[in-house]
């Protein structure tokens, strides 16, 4: 079975203090996952010892990364490396975020760097994909994301990408209050599934977990998560809040 993931993307969001007590106010939940199902918290950089710490010992509750360069080592003054991280026993880094590509100029060959870094350091890339709104209403989303993936993943193997999280972002439906229909989510998480199942076979393709992130709530992610294809949510806004984001943990099939 597909491992089932709620997401968690803080963003660029809270003070220490408030990101500790929105942690333990999810915790007190104590909500039970099970083997295939994952909480996974995606914190600001300063914000990771004490997010992993927070959650070490809940099974199946992670912390990720926001972001890593695209440079091993060296001379980079305020970038984070795949191997910082790693030493710091971070388990899951996202790539390729929306508003990395647009605000930082992330391009799919940088993408495809960042992608081999992680990998080489034993955690898992959770790889965003996804259309701007014009794109969209031209009706080149397909075409778009299928040119994301394969200039980005396409040079893995099937040991490697089996390795990996891919994350859907309908561009036009983050932080706007719009969000796709459950319907719209499925047909483009089918068609991801469908472009790796023709590079890598369809048994490696079942095997990949594809999330939804755009505007998940907690009162849309049962409907979200039902679809065959979408394996759960990579969650802004609403992972800010206790309840709401409590709700999509237990959405979770």
């Amino acid at each position: 079975m597909r491992r089932k993931i709620a997401a968690a993307n803080w963003k660029m969001n809270l003070r220490i203090e408030q990101g500790e007590a929105l942690l333990e106010g999810l915790l007190s939940k104590n909500i039970e996952l099970k083997p295939h199902q994952h909480a996974v918290f995606a914190v600001p950089f300063p914000y990771l010892t004490m997010a992993r710490d927070k959650v070490a010992g809940r099974a199946n509750y992670a912390v990720a990364a926001q972001n890593c360069s695209h440079k091993e080592s060296g001379a980079y003054t305020g970038e984070v490396s795949a191997e910082m991280l790693q030493s710091v026993n971070i388990p899951f880094v996202v790539l390729g975020h929306s508003e990395r590509r647009e605000y930082f100029n992330e391009s799919n060959e940088m993408l495809a760097r960042k992608t081999d870094l992680v990998l080489s350091k034993g955690m898992t890339p959770v790889f965003c994909c996804g259309e701007a709104l014009s794109i969209r209403e031209a009706g080149m989303q397909n075409t778009h994301v299928e040119q994301q993936l394969k200039e980005s993943l396409f040079h893995l193997d099937a040991t490697q990408i089996s390795k990996l999280v891919i994350a859907y972002e309908p561009i036009w439906a983050i932080g706007t209050g719009k969000t796709a229909s459950s319907e719209q989510a499925q047909e483009m998480h089918q068609h991801i599934r469908n472009v790796l199942s023709a590079r890598f076979g369809p048994e490696v393709a079942n095997g990949i977990s594809i999330l939804y992130g755009g505007s998940v709530k907690g009162s849309n992610a049962s409907e979200l998560f039902s679809q065959p294809d979408v394996d759960g949510g990579l969650v802004g806004g609403a992972s800010l809040q206790v309840e709401d984001f409590a709700q999509i943990i237990m959405a979770l099939k």
